[in-house]
């Protein structure tokens, strides 16, 4: 049977679904936000199959203001015929049966991306609903199911000349913590698919506040590349690529040298990002190794270097993406992390050292600039050879690693925890207020090297870098780090709350991303939360992390005895309700400040709260945002206000004269921050409509002006006999309260660093660490509104 008539005998059924539901983390990975984004990727693989098997060419992603998500496709539709062995519809097997669908039978697909196949059966089992279409054969076919359960069989509710499947769901809140999708992170990876099959139009929209993505990329991973050194400087411009296929096997790869120290290496096979390599990623290497020493020898770069390239060399400063495509993928682990095909890694080591070898013949002048690095790279590493073998732990006296770690008592790594602390004043504190037992400090001095910017051989010869890498036992280098040697199996960062303890920790971030990778991937780096304030209120004495928790504490405790009486009530407020009002309100100044920094003046977006305009609802486009502001504006007066239009949808752009003269776009109005604004301001409305009245213990009244007014009385009688201190450094706690706080596994919190987005992470760590200033710029520029720790 070929791809052209996939029917219901091409799905074959393997087991039952009982254990979904029971069981959703074996299937989905977690019933946190990734085991949620992972049932989007489940449906939408099923269309990428379609696209790999060439009749499907346009995906449209939908996230639903009622918390569903839509997966919709112009392939071919699920199959709707009867299934011989169950007697039901083929839909309905695929559905709701685990281990069902075509992809095991190779006739159907020769290429599919979800190897366990359990996809949309699981998606259905883990959903409060799933409503599929299908058009197929000049029909439209409806069934709705609930909670994995069919509510009546496959039914055809119309006809069509279109063909293709849209599934919708909406996740089950009783078995998932987190049931809102992110726009951001199914963005990232819907763009990662984009490039990967060239010619494959994803759309993404985003009802809840109007933002959309299309992604098309004609020139695939050609542009994948381009992508990732968009914030580098290429030393060649033209991006390699090379393909080839033997049988069912495709193989692309796309690489562009750049003038930084760093590699950005990303590997995939049938689609699924393989973060441990495999043998696609091995052949790659030897290849690029072998060809790149093999034309340094041959054409004399190496005459003044008596040692050789290896493959250490041809990694600095390489982008590259490996994409390979083959029928039946052995994977290491149900993680799906490693290829483990043999025949795949001669394939492309083949097609690598042939068309390589070629690119170098017929343009010399990229050959000769990559080969110069390389040969660059190759010196710097012998000059770093003294420096690594220093950082080898010979002992507890090696680099004077004694005088400067107090190391703890106890020997499994499991049980040991290493505090990197800033100065030798914290570290003090932290080295006597410690659990000797369990835990180890190491004071590091100033500030360290930006391992961004800086070689290799730099980094070694770092004294606070040869420090940690001693202290930590596990060597650097990909010949010699080992995880296993790891001698901490906790590294917590603990540096200040003001922007010197941040800026250290970034660069301590830095390092280990660019340098102890696995370390990070294995859940051993962590990052300490210092309070920011110690309150004491009568007998009450307590540590607060952030401002907001600060005026949470005070807040809750005054709500406790006050009473207010509030216009459209008929008692007075207390307690819970009243707290709930203190709470939207203070949201509601901060996002409202926010907004008016955004250069909307704060007469007109009080007006458009007023009229409770929904710049989110259905059917509400720029054009209408702009005749709503027109309209705000006329009712405040005192505004000359020009509104021009944006190109093929895009957001219009308002001017408002001054002075001073602002000008924003109509998007602030579809985003989060106004949603959740306007939700504020229908909490506190009622209150702002006349006159609020505080409540003493003796029933004297007295009035303040709106929830602002509110707040502030409510804070000023709260504090009232209290007393409160906010810490800088972690130098002016004493070694009890650094225990109690920060260090005290019992009461401490720890955020785990963990790497969900390995292109994203790459991005921002070159764009805010790297050397080109631009594109730092324009990120400080577009996220400055957003900082809450301005240290000025």
């Amino acid at each position: 049977m070929n791809a052209e008539t996939y029917t219901a005998s091409d799905i074959k059924v393997l087991e039952g679904l009982e254990a979904v539901r029971k069981r959703p983390a074996m299937y989905v990975g977690d019933t946190s936000a990734y085991g949620l984004h992972h049932l989007v990727y489940e449906a939408v693989d099923n269309s990428v199959d379609e696209a790999l098997a060439g009749v499907c060419d346009h995906i449209k992603v939908v996230l639903h203001g009622d918390g569903s998500c839509s997966v919709g496709d112009n392939g071919r539709g699920i199959p709707v015929d009867i299934h011989k062995e169950s007697g039901k519809s083929a839909a309905e097997v695929v559905l709701t049966v685990l281990h069902s669908g075509g992809k095991f039978e190779h006739s159907a697909y020769k290429v599919s991306g979800g190897l366990h196949g359990v996809g949309i059966s699981v998606v259905n089992a883990l959903s409060e609903w799933l409503e599929v279409e299908i058009r197929r054969e000049g029909k439209e076919w409806t069934q709705r199911y609930e909670r994995g359960v069919p509510k009546a069989p496959l039914t055809a509710t119309g006809t069509t000349k279109k063909t293709g499947t849209i599934i919708r769901f909406k996740p089950d809140a009783t078995i998932f913590e987190e049931t809102t999708f992110s726009f951001d992170t199914l963005s990232n990876r819907l763009r990662e698919l984009a490039f990967l099959n060239r010619g494959l139009k994803i759309v993404i929209e985003d009802e809840r506040d109007g933002r959309s993505h299309t992604f098309f990329y004609r020139g695939g991973i050609v542009e994948f590349v381009k992508h990732l050194n968009q914030n580098k400087t290429p030393i060649h411009p033209k991006v390699l690529f090379f393909e080839g296929k033997k049988g069912d096997i495709e193989i692309e790869v796309a690489l562009q040298y750049n003038d930084g120290y760093q590699e950005s290496v990303f590997s995939f096979a049938n689609n699924i990002n393989t973060r441990e390599g495999g043998t696609h990623l091995t052949g790659f290497r030897a290849a690029l190794t072998g060809t790149i020493s093999n034309y340094a020898q041959a054409n004399g770069f190496l005459k003044n270097f008596k040692g050789g390239i290896t493959g250490d060399d041809v990694k600095e400063g390489l982008t590259a993406v490996v994409s390979v495509r083959l029928p039946e993928p052995q994977f290491e682990g149900q993680t799906k992390a490693k290829l483990g095909n043999s025949d795949i890694k001669g394939l492309v080591q083949q097609i690598v050292n042939d068309k390589l070898a070629e690119a170098f013949e017929e343009d010399p002048t990229t050959a000769r600039k990559i080969v110069d690095k390389c040969v660059r790279a190759a010196q710097a590493r012998e000059a770093a050879r003294k420096a690594r073998e220093l950082t080898r732990k010979k002992g507890v006296d090696d680099e004077g690693l004694s005088a400067k770690l107090a190391d703890c008592s106890e020997r499994e790594p499991q049980f040991r925890e290493l505090f990197l602390v800033e100065g030798d004043s914290a570290g003090g504190s932290a080295k006597q207020g410690r659990d000797r037992r369990t835990q180890a400090v190491l004071p590091l001095r100033g500030k360290i090297i930006n391992s961004e910017k800086a070689r290799y051989d730099k980094v070694l010869s770092h004294n606070e870098i040869r420090l940690l890498i001693s202290a930590m036992g596990t060597g650097i280098g990909t010949e010699e780090f080992d995880l296993a040697k790891l001698r901490y199996h906790k590294i917590i960062l603990m540096t200040d709350a003001d922007v010197d303890g941040a800026h250290i920790r970034t660069l301590l971030l830095t390092f280990f991303f660019r340098h102890m990778t696995p370390v990070i991937e294995a859940g051993h780096l962590f990052i300490a939360q210092p309070p920011l304030f110690k309150v004491k209120r009568g007998k009450v004495e307590k540590y607060l992390m952030s401002e907001r928790e600060f005026e949470d504490f005070f807040l809750t405790a005054w709500v406790e005895t006050a009473k207010v009486k509030v216009a459209g009530t008929k008692t007075p407020l207390t307690g819970a309700p009243l707290l709930e009002i203190l709470r939207a309100g203070s949201e509601y100044r901060a996002l409202f400040g926010k907004l008016v920094k955004r250069g909307v003046p704060g007469p007109i977006l009080s007006e458009l709260l007023r009229t409770k305009f929904r710049g989110t609802k259905r059917g509400v486009g720029h054009p209408e945002i702009g005749e709503a502001i027109v309209a705000a504006a006329a009712t405040v007066n005192g505004y000359t206000i020009q509104v021009q239009a944006g190109d093929n949808g895009d957001p219009h752009r308002v001017t408002i004269a001054g002075p001073p003269t602002v000008t924003f776009s109509t998007d602030v109005f579809k985003s989060a921050d106004y949603a959740t604004l306007l939700e504020h301001w229908e909490k506190i409305a009622a209150a702002t409509k006349g006159p609020t009245m505080l409540i003493d213990e003796a029933e004297r009244e007295t009035q303040v002006k709106g929830v602002d007014g509110l707040l502030h009385a409510a804070l000023d009688r709260s504090r009232e006999g209290a007393s409160f201190q906010r810490y800088k450094g972690l130098g002016e706690m004493n070694p009890e309260q650094l225990w109690e706080t920060t260090m005290n596994p019992e009461t401490r919190t720890l955020l785990k660093v963990t790497m969900e987005d390995a292109v994203g992470a790459d991005q921002i760590f070159t764009v805010l660490m790297g050397d080109a200033v631009e594109p730092r710029r324009e990120f400080i520029e577009k996220y400055a509104l957003d900082v809450a720790n301005l240290d000025i």
